[in-house]
């Protein structure tokens, strides 16, 4: 058994509870131990902290922690569990049990997020700075009936040849081959800019959208970006000779090809920039994009320096 645990924040609430559902299968996938963790509430924190200070022993019961473990003593499984109450604020306490952790699983939204919100600050904190990879478990709403048995369980992963981590493309291999599922490889290429961007805009109301790329420069970009594609998949496709992999080069826009095929997918995997040092702007766009619109759980990997 993998030593390095899978840990899972909880809160009590119902995006909670499905991160809790993936997280034990995960850990089961991966024959790694379970750690349940629970930041407990300001108040309770403060209560605790009251009573300590009277030369008390505090015995407050973590009645989240006591739920999820009622739970998941009703699931059929061998997966060794353990149960965490931190104190601190959510996102450094999570980030703390990441230091140590094989993967990290949160909810899309936390028990007091505002229902509009399609990302709640802590996943969003957690995805761009943690040191082992994030799966974000989108709400009930975002998520989407699965049609056709072929398609569910697919795994997408988001390739650009020359900034994607190896470290993402073999998370999104080894996540294929445990599923015994096909591996879609998402790239774009980028389309020539239009002579009208070259000039001054418009006023707003004669602007226009670009054109496409002319038939005859499309076949070029298509061959050159497939090629690429090619030359970064080999290593892993030896590597993984038994994960079938599908892949696919479309015009511009790998984020919405990644989120319309998260509709009929299990996982959907994006790498972290490894570019930027403002935390802000570590995810990318097209992490961004997929993360606040994905029907189904998001991997975040980091780049080498962070793991």
């Amino acid at each position: 058994m993998d030593e390095k645990p899978v840990v899972v924040g909880v809160d009590g609430s119902e995006h909670s509870k499905l991160a809790l559902a993936w997280a034990l299968g995960a850990a089961q996938r991966l024959a790694a131990p379970l750690v349940v963790a629970h930041v407990r509430s300001e108040a309770l924190q403060l209560g605790t902290a009251r009573i300590a200070s009277l030369g008390q022993s505090p015995n407050i019961p973590d009645t989240v922690v006591n739920g999820v473990a009622a739970w998941i003593e009703g699931q059929d499984t061998q997966v060794p569990v353990r149960y965490e109450s931190l104190d601190g604020t959510v996102p450094d306490a999570l980030l703390d049990m990441a230091r140590t952790a094989r993967l990290l699983v949160t909810g899309s939204r936390g028990r007091g997020g505002f229902a509009s919100l399609l990302l709640g600050s802590v996943s969003r904190s957690l995805a761009a700075s943690a040191p082992c990879p994030v799966v974000v478990v989108p709400h009930e709403e975002r998520t989407v009936p699965k049609e056709s048995k072929d398609e569910a369980g697919r795994v997408l992963v988001g390739l650009h040849p020359e900034e994607t981590a190896d470290e993402v493309l073999d998370f999104a291999f080894h996540a294929a081959q445990q599923r015994g599922v096909t591996l879609e490889v998402v790239t774009a290429y980028r389309l020539p800019p239009s002579p009208v961007m070259l000039v001054g805009p418009p006023a707003p109301a004669l602007q226009m959208p670009p054109p496409l790329p002319l038939d005859e420069e499309t076949p070029e970009l298509v061959r050159d970006t497939t090629r690429l594609q090619e030359e970064r998949l080999q290593p892993f496709t030896e590597r993984y000779p038994d994960v079938r992999v599908a892949p696919t080069v479309v015009p511009a826009d790998a984020a919405g090809r990644l989120v319309e095929g998260s509709r009929s997918a299990d996982l959907v995997v994006v790498g972290r920039h490894r570019r930027y040092r403002v935390a802000s702007l570590l995810m990318g766009s097209v992490a961004h994009a997929v993360l606040h619109h994905a029907h189904c759980p998001v991997a975040v990997v980091p780049p080498p320096a962070a793991s």
